[in-house]
């Protein structure tokens, strides 16, 4: 009897075994189906990307004399000499010495427009982004136009300088650092692999191939808000997506964080402005 029972629960155990399994399989089979979608989805939005009007406008911005000192923004060093656009995104945040701080393109094209433009600085950076539905702003615009002319420029933010290598520490902290109601870290979403919020994939940043592939891809024109987003915007997104407080634009902390993952995507090329659900 005690033999007929051990080879009655033997044999459930191995069905039950072998339909987690084929359960197992079914799932992986429609994840695997599920990602070929969302991969063709994509492939069909890239055709024809809106951006573009938007970088349009962003070099028309970039070379007309405006502001208090009429003066245009081709004078603007983004670290390459003044005026050198091409190439010059995939190299920030980066340090700069006549600020001595490390500064992302953001918030370098403030600086550029407070100290050769005359604008005033707390007028500049009052709403950096767009609303859903409404115009660019002149922020957007001109990060559109510059980010462009890195497009296919191999990522190569520096460390080569110690306050850089700091901002890469601080920045490092605050990827890993848990906080908010949730007891969110930017890692909880961004620190393992296979995650994903509706249509969108959440990199690993743990890892070199996703990181290079999401920080070439922002700023991206997001198609849901019809609208141009850059990588201050992204991470404000983040932010509230986690409940924490909103960050400043431009603040030390938000250039720390892109100076972080910046780092770990060095290396990749860029591919911005990309198009995004």
């Amino acid at each position: 009897m005690m033999k007929k029972r051990f080879a009655f629960v033997r044999r459930a155990c191995v069905l039950a075994l072998a339909a987690a399994g084929g359960a197992a399989a079914i799932n992986a089979g429609a994840q695997d189906r599920t990602i070929q979608e969302i991969e063709r989805y994509r492939a069909m939005l890239q055709d024809g990307n809106p951006a573009e009007l938007v970088v349009a406008r962003g070099e028309e911005l970039w070379k007309e004399k405006r502001g208090p000192k009429k003066a245009s923004l081709e004078q603007c060093d983004l670290g390459m000499g003044p005026g050198v656009v091409k190439g010059a995104y995939a190299r920030m945040p980066r340090y700069f010495s006549d600020t001595d701080q490390v500064m992302d393109f953001e918030a370098r094209l403030v600086h550029c427009m407070v100290t050769l433009q005359g604008f005033d600085r707390a007028a500049v950076t009052k709403s950096p982004f767009s609303g859903a539905g409404q115009r660019q702003t002149d922020i957007e615009a001109i990060t559109a136009y510059v980010v462009d002319q890195s497009r296919g420029v191999t990522i190569a933010v520096p460390q080569s300088n110690a306050k850089e290598k700091a901002s890469y520490e601080r920045g490092k902290t605050l990827f890993y650092m848990r906080a908010g109601p949730y007891d969110f870290a930017c890692s909880t979403c961004h620190g393992v692999d296979n995650q994903r919020i509706r249509l969108q994939d959440l990199p690993n940043f743990e890892k070199a191939e996703p990181a290079q592939r999401a920080f070439a891809t922002w700023p991206a024109y997001r198609v849901s808000q019809g609208a141009l987003r850059t990588m201050q915007w992204r991470l404000n997104d983040c932010f509230r997506q986690a409940r924490w407080p909103e960050p400043t634009f431009v603040s030390q902390g938000t250039i720390d964080l892109i100076t972080f993952l910046g780092v770990k995507a060095n290396g990749g090329k860029m591919d911005s402005p990309a198009i995004k659900r």
